[in-house]
């Protein structure tokens, strides 16, 4: 129930969206279009909506590139093959490949097909309609995406790093646990519950893919770039920490009882730290106090040097983690390596990337 509640939490402001488009877009198809019953309007304005924040416009340029194509491939089919099955499957096959050419993205290719079909099936007027339905509900789905409703770049760009880091966080507290158990306690190791963080990684290049088209395209945020583009860069010591992350876990898991208890304590705080940078990854005092606590933990951490060599290794990843963590909380690369190796108290962080709106800023033009 709790996770039930986070997801409706999260996402309610933008299924209200959603509604409202949609009943927006029917009322317009039926009040300007005189349809007699207006389907494909909402239809395609909630298929444009239906994406995460900072992707809907492009899947509104998607729908109606699909639909345009569909409708011309189902139309001349109609024309050349008269009307019955052969022509059905010719227009899908052709509308399929024009909308690969066109971008490859499913939900193209899905409404390419869509409109192949209706084309081929119900007519020409049936297909000039559906071009009409989609012109109106990509455009309504734009009106609310990016001058209505634009995503704020850096709040999609903050929302995908609490996402990985807590994820990170998880996996690193699962490890720690998994070293503290017992010889005879101790079973598999936790692949099952680490594997979603590839998907965290993936879902933060896919943000931030998302981030870029919306700076760009939107005309809230155009030409004020600067902030993002500097958020964007920072990001990407994420991906790194996440490899130096699944190093460190790959490693502790297989050292022997002897080492295992004594590099829990090192882990454990390293997935403290990202926790509680998770909960606010843009604030100053936040960042500083996570720089604070991993230095902390590696000063602590054992000394296995001229033992063994995989704790040796293991170590050294975790050294790499808390680097990775220094680093995306806003220390200069050189600084927090110097620190980790003279054995620092603190290390000095950057502030957060800021992007503010208000209509004063908008009236002085992008610069501001």
């Amino acid at each position: 129930m709790h996770e039930a509640w986070l997801r409706v939490r999260d996402n309610l402001w933008p299924v209200l969206q959603q509604a409202v488009a949609a009943a927006l877009s029917w009322w317009i198809a039926r009040s300007v279009f005189d349809h007699h019953v207006p389907l494909f309007a909402p239809i395609a304005t909630l298929v444009a909506l239906n994406t995460p924040v900072g992707g809907r416009g492009t899947n509104a340029v998607r729908v109606l590139a699909g639909v345009v194509a569909g409708v011309v491939v189902g139309q001349l089919a109609l024309r050349l093959l008269d009307h019955n099955a052969l022509s059905v499957g010719a227009a899908v096959l052709c509308a399929l490949l024009v909308a690969l050419v066109i971008d490859g993205e499913r939900i193209t290719m899905a409404q390419a097909a869509v409109g192949a079909v209706i084309s081929v099936a119900s007519g020409q007027q049936a297909g000039i309609d559906r071009v009409l339905d989609a012109l109106l509900g990509a455009g309504v789905a734009l009106v609310f995406s990016q001058l209505l409703f634009p995503p704020h770049p850096l709040a999609l760009l903050r929302r995908a790093e609490t996402a990985t880091l807590e994820g990170l966080g998880r996996a690193l507290d699962l490890t720690a646990r998994a070293l503290d158990e017992a010889g005879e306690e101790r079973g598999a190791p936790p692949w099952e519950e680490l594997r979603p963080i590839y998907t965290l990684l993936y879902d933060l290049a896919g943000t931030r893919d998302d981030v870029v088209a919306v700076a760009r395209r939107t005309l809230l945020w155009r030409g004020r770039r600067e902030p993002v583009v500097q958020e964007i860069a920072t990001t990407k010591y994420l991906d790194l920490l996440g490899n130096s992350c699944l190093t460190l876990i790959r490693g502790a898991s297989a050292l022997d009882t002897r080492h295992r208890r004594s590099v829990a304590h090192t882990v454990r705080g390293l997935s403290e730290v990202l926790a509680a940078l998770a909960r606010a990854p843009a604030n100053h005092a936040v960042r500083q106090r996570a720089a604070h606590r991993t230095l902390a933990v590696v000063r602590g951490a054992p000394d296995a040097e001229g033992g063994p060599a995989l704790p040796v290794a293991v170590l050294e990843s975790a050294r790499l983690v808390a680097g990775d963590i220094l680093v995306f909380a806003g220390a200069d690369v050189d600084e927090a390596e110097t620190a980790l190796r003279e054995g620092a108290t603190d290390v000095p962080v950057s502030v957060a990337p800021r992007l503010r709106w208000s209509p004063r800023s908008r009236r002085r033009g992008p610069s501001q």
